[in-house]
């Protein structure tokens, strides 16, 4: 029983922590939105971003919540696979904020005549960032064996992700050569020496 506990005590600090990680980047990214739309960008897809806030707020409610009133249980090989791809997807994600500088946002914000930026991880996929939410939705509740979260929040994240690359892939071919300049590269999985095709 006590370790039992231990381990929900430790994996709602890990939930918490995310929490305000994802807090410090809604930060970063509302400086950013400010600076691109002085700069003459243009937000799209504006009615989907309330869902996607939503969502995310609930996933993070929803992971220590199941774990503590389902009695999930910490079974160790599983939530040691499982942190391991959470902590890589957070390691992909700031990769690309690393890579995007300035042009990252949580909103999809274009900005007109600027061209794709190509280098770091969208050598390999067209939206490296949005694999890293999929593998962190359905990893951090897997930690402690949060299935339930993991499969309904993922099915959730695919719906809405859906729209959302839609929407950002039509707006950025508009405005910028992206169509053509990622024509070639997968839009989430990367494949197979695709890196070393690409200039």
């Amino acid at each position: 029983m006590t370790s039992g506990l231990d381990s929900r005590v430790f994996y709602t600090f890990l939930v918490a922590l995310a929490a305000v990680a994802r807090l410090v980047e809604i930060r970063i990214a509302d400086r950013h939105r400010k600076s691109l739309l002085a700069r003459g960008a243009v937000e799209v897809g504006a009615g989907h971003y309330p869902w996607m806030v939503l969502l995310h707020t609930a996933w993070l409610v929803a992971c220590p919540l199941e774990v503590w009133l389902l009695g999930r249980p910490f079974l160790p090989l599983l939530g040691a696979v499982s942190l391991l791809a959470f902590l890589g997807a957070m390691a992909l994600r700031y990769w690309v904020i690393a890579t995007l500088g300035e042009r990252w946002t949580t909103r999809v914000l274009v900005l007109p005549g600027a061209a794709p930026i190509t280098g770091g991880p969208y050598r390999f996929t067209r939206h490296p960032n949005y694999l890293a939410v999929i593998v962190e939705i359905l990893s951090l509740p897997l930690v402690h064996t949060a299935w339930g979260t993991a499969v309904v929040f993922s099915l959730a994240n695919a719906l809405l992700l859906r729209v959302r690359i839609a929407a950002e892939e039509k707006a950025l071919s508009e405005v910028s050569s992206y169509g053509a300049v990622f024509a070639g590269r997968p839009r989430l999985l990367p494949r197979r020496n695709v890196g070393s095709r690409i200039e």
